[in-house]
């Protein structure tokens, strides 16, 4: 990964904001949102791809201290805060992804055509990790390997699980750059020289025969702003309140009426994916049936984690504990049931309005009548009951480190609950605590 940035034309309404950005006004940043990107050239010095880079604000460096965090902003940005097209125009877009967040669902935000997963230096390579690429890869997506050094087990390891690999000449011994590169061109792989920062290094990295070039040498910083959208936390609740359950796309389409900012980011989101439809979609019901309705929730959630209120979102505990509860259920639902995809929708669903009382200052009964939840979920909250309502028990308990274990294995848990084990716990726990990392953006 490199710290560098370039940017060519773009459309009137996202800002190019140079080094000499950090001049300016300090509190205009809450109204805007703020990506970096940077150039990856061919051997012919056209422009091929962008890193997109994590951007705070106009000030042009990194402020990351949640590698999880930094990448969900990226892409939401990309999406649906300035475009895709704005953003990348007909090229691609290296987005950095640490461990947790190729195992959770913000990666299938991204259009795999457009997108490529760059995996970082710090994600330790494994059998779990090698299957969960080998899913991506399926789905359409390209792996980068970032920051390669030198020639290791590990790396030998990954390469059959890469398309790509970015190696570092910042890092990489002069004397190991011949046989480096030459070892991954023999496994087929395309190979990038970043952070090439002189002119020596440029024509050293083409004589090695690298295929792609990115660095300091190429081009200057810069950084894309655009204004803030944000979304108001009661059509967001609304909205999924229908999608969970089941309604039809009138309803959608009224509701979503009301909340233009949702809107504009959907239309973002949709005309970005590659729906085969030829064409980009322009009306509020093209967008709904080309998008669907799983994708929809999902952004819809991310946005109203980031409408938390007065609270930074990362800062708010009860944005955190809704979030990393309801990604903990949708894991033990997937668990339980893999087959059964509504079932973990549900189970999010149940999640995630499991506080919203505590939220509006009112109680789960009078909140949830009035949304017009999904029964099933309505029950869960409110009575505990069904299986979503024992799921909801455990989360709470696992939530505060209590034995969870005894609800799924007790004889009021529906069958198959005993396999959730103290381990298979755990490592659900684990996961769902990635997902806080995955918020979007914080509250202005």
């Amino acid at each position: 990964m490199s710290e560098r940035h370039f940017v060519g034309a773009i459309p009137r309404h996202v800002e190019v904001l140079e080094q000499c950005a950090e001049n300016a006004d300090p509190a205009s940043g809450a109204q805007f949102v703020y990506l970096g990107r940077q150039p990856i050239l061919d051997r012919d010095g056209a422009l091929n791809a962008y890193e997109l880079l994590f951007r705070a604000s106009a000030h042009n460096y990194a402020e990351v201290s949640d590698d999880a965090q930094a990448t969900a902003q990226v892409v939401a940005r990309a999406i649906g805060g300035i475009g895709v097209a704005a953003v990348l125009g007909q090229h691609r877009g290296f987005v950095n992804i640490d461990r947790a967040l190729l195992f959770n669902d913000i990666v299938h935000l991204m259009p795999p055509e457009r997108f490529v997963l760059e995996i970082l230096e710090t994600v330790k390579f494994d059998a779990h990790l090698a299957r969960r690429l080998t899913e991506l890869r399926r789905a359409g997506f390209q792996v980068a390997l970032d920051d390669v050094s030198e020639l290791s087990d590990e790396l030998l390891a990954a390469l059959p699980h890469a398309d790509i690999v970015k190696i570092d000449f910042l890092q990489t011994e002069r004397c190991a750059l011949a046989k480096l590169a030459s070892m991954v061109r023999g496994h087929g792989k395309t190979l990038i020289a970043e952070k090439v920062e002189t002119r020596e290094d440029f024509a050293l990295a083409r004589d090695l025969g690298f295929d792609l070039f990115q660095g300091y040498f190429f081009a200057r910083p810069q950084v894309l702003a655009a204004p803030r959208n944000r979304s108001p936390r009661p059509g967001l609740l609304r909205l999924l309140a229908l999608l969970s359950r089941d309604a039809g796309i009138v309803e959608l389409e009224a509701e979503l009426k009301q909340n233009p900012s949702v809107v504009v980011q959907l239309l973002r989101l949709v005309n970005s994916s590659a729906f085969g439809l030829g064409r980009n979609i322009a009306s509020l019901r093209e967008a709904i049936i080309a998008t669907g309705t799983r994708q929809i929730a999902r952004w819809a959630q991310l946005l109203l984690y980031a409408d938390s209120g007065d609270l930074p979102w990362r800062a708010d505990p009860l944005v955190q504990l809704a979030g990393t509860r309801s990604r903990f259920m949708e894991l033990a639902a997937a668990w339980l049931r893999p087959s059964d995809d509504d079932f973990a929708d549900a189970a999010f669903m149940t999640g995630i309005f499991s506080l919203v009382h505590v939220v509006v200052g009112s109680t789960p009964a009078a909140v949830l009548e009035k949304l017009g939840l999904a029964p099933q979920i309505r029950e869960a909250i409110v009575t505990g009951g069904g299986a979503l309502g024992t799921l909801l028990r455990i989360a709470e308990v696992a939530g505060e480190g209590g034995d969870a274990t005894s609800i799924a294995a007790g004889p009021d848990a529906p069958p198959g609950f005993a396999t959730l084990t103290p381990e298979v716990l755990a490592e659900l726990n684990l996961s769902a605590a990635a997902w806080f990392g995955a918020h979007i953006e914080e509250a202005a």
